[in-house]
């Protein structure tokens, strides 16, 4: 695409130079991958500036900079207020404004996220639609899987990924969005249709200033479903209803609401819920019929899981014999309330529960089905909101009978600091510590006996463990495999 094609939505811009017809082969804000011909944009980053690599992306072939500031180099450089700003808007100019093609469907809360969007990806699939999916585990076109490196990537990234799944004629994408990404503008040029609130509970206050800031971050979502009303695409905020925080959401956006719930009230509502240790069942009632489920998905915060992809689903009007289907089809989600079995007596599970929400939510769940202890193996990542520590062990303290402490993903602080900043405070003392994350899933694993209940939980899906900045091969559900063929069962 030639560059002042590319610069025409951009509203006011200097250039140093004249651009004539000079054409442009791709858009990189990396001055690593840069090749020739392409327009390098600089983004000022938490640790670097990329203004400090323009001349680096000149000599891999760069023939244009966009910036924040004039540059002494030798290619036009095109000078806005804001490259960030500017990156979403080149980006979606670029990829011929992708997420135009299809219905996007945008998922935030703390917890939930990535079960919702499997399963309103199953129900899609269900009604033969072909779907796109980004999210923490992966990115999907179609049955294609690739790695991603954020819950939620750049705009760039984004508007890339969304023009090659336009072109592979996907019928719907729902995205996992994280606060981040709403707060740093990662989603900017992305037309939502269907926006997704799944509830909000202390987390990233490491990178939020207080909750208030953190529910603000969640609900630019919902304010960025416009308010324009077109009766041939209707645009739907999908909320929580049992959540105390579901009413400031509500009033972020002028579109059209559905709620969804197990309390009188919602408009999509689970109603005679029976919970089992092998599966779940509840009276689907919603403003187009009723029907029962019954799920493999254990557990009441699955129930809400399920309640939030149905409600988008009647939304996108899927059938409810369709939703009933798919929902009663799924087995499970990677690295959430995932069982590992090696033909034990006693029952290990592995879980994505990071915040102190999420694990209460889950060991609530296991002790409605424990018939002996219960034991949980958890720690807390590094270079993350110090405050939830505490409340993390104590939670685990609250409905486990042994909690151990031990490291999840360190980054870059000492693990030893994380756990004293776990007990050091604690008044229960049924715990204890072993720093080393793959002795203490072998200790909790030795310590069980015949229908015991093992929960390592903080990881999931994870396939990693990062220490001092370095990501080393490690996934709970292969340790704790091994840790069962080595036992005595």
């Amino acid at each position: 695409m030639k560059l002042q094609e590319i610069l025409s939505i951009l509203p006011y811009y200097k250039i140093n130079n004249e651009i004539g017809h000079l054409e442009i082969n791709k858009i990189e804000t990396d001055h690593r991958n840069i090749e020739q011909g392409d327009l390098f944009i600089c983004i000022r980053g938490f640790t670097v500036d990329g203004h400090d690599f323009a001349l680096a992306a000149i000599e891999n072939g760069a023939v244009a900079i966009l910036a924040e500031k004039e540059l002494n180099v030798s290619v036009p450089t095109i000078v806005v207020a804001d490259t960030s700003r500017a990156l979403a808007m080149v980006a979606t100019k670029f990829y011929h404004f992708p997420t135009q093609k299809f219905p996007l469907i945008g998922v935030t809360g703390t917890n939930g996220k990535t079960t919702v969007t499997y399963l309103l990806e199953s129900i899609c699939n269900y009604h033969r639609m072909k779907t796109g999916l980004i999210g923490t585990i992966q990115m999907k076109i179609g049955k294609q899987a690739y790695p991603v490196k954020n819950t939620t990537p750049d705009a760039l990234f984004l508007q890339k990924m969304f023009h090659q799944m336009a072109n592979e004629n996907v019928d719907a994408v729902m995205m996992e969005v994280s606060s981040h990404a709403l707060d740093l503008g990662r989603v900017y040029g992305c037309n939502f249709d269907i926006a997704i609130f799944t509830n909000l509970s202390q987390d990233h206050l490491d990178y939020h200033k207080d909750m208030d800031d953190y529910l603000r971050a969640k609900s630019l979502l919902f304010a960025q479903l416009g308010s324009h009303y077109d009766e041939k695409q209707r645009k739907f905020a999908i909320i929580n209803y049992d959540d105390p925080h579901h009413g400031l959401i509500q009033k972020s956006t002028s579109q059209a609401v559905l709620t969804y719930g197990c309390t009188e009230g919602a408009q999509v509502r689970a109603s005679n819920i029976v919970l089992d240790i092998k599966q779940t069942s509840f009276e689907l009632e919603t403003p187009v019929g009723k029907v029962k489920i019954n799920s493999n998905l254990i557990g009441k915060f699955n129930v809400y899981n399920m309640l939030a992809a149905s409600a988008a689903a009647i939304a996108m009007n899927v059938p409810l014999s369709t939703i009933k289907e798919a929902l009663q089809a799924v087995k499970g989600v990677n690295g959430r309330f995932e069982q590992v079995m090696e033909g034990q007596d006693f029952a290990v599970i592995v879980d994505y529960a990071h915040t102190q929400d999420s694990l209460e939510n889950v060991l609530q769940t296991i002790k409605q089905f424990s018939k002996r202890k219960v034991y949980v193996v958890v720690g807390c990542g590094g270079d993350r909101d110090r405050t939830k520590r505490p409340l993390m062990a104590n939670a685990a303290l609250k409905y486990a009978d042994w909690a151990i402490f031990t490291s999840d993903n360190p980054r870059t602080e000492d693990p030893e600091a994380i756990l004293a900043d776990m007990t050091n405070a604690l008044k229960e003392d049924h715990f204890e510590i072993v720093k080393d994350r793959k002795e203490a899933i072998y200790h909790a694993i030795d310590l069980a006996n015949k229908d015991d209940i093992v929960l390592i939980a903080g990881k999931g899906h994870e396939t990693y463990q990062e220490v001092n900045g370095i990501k080393h091969d490690f996934d709970d559900r292969l340790i704790a495999g091994k840790a069962l063929r080595s036992k005595e069962i």
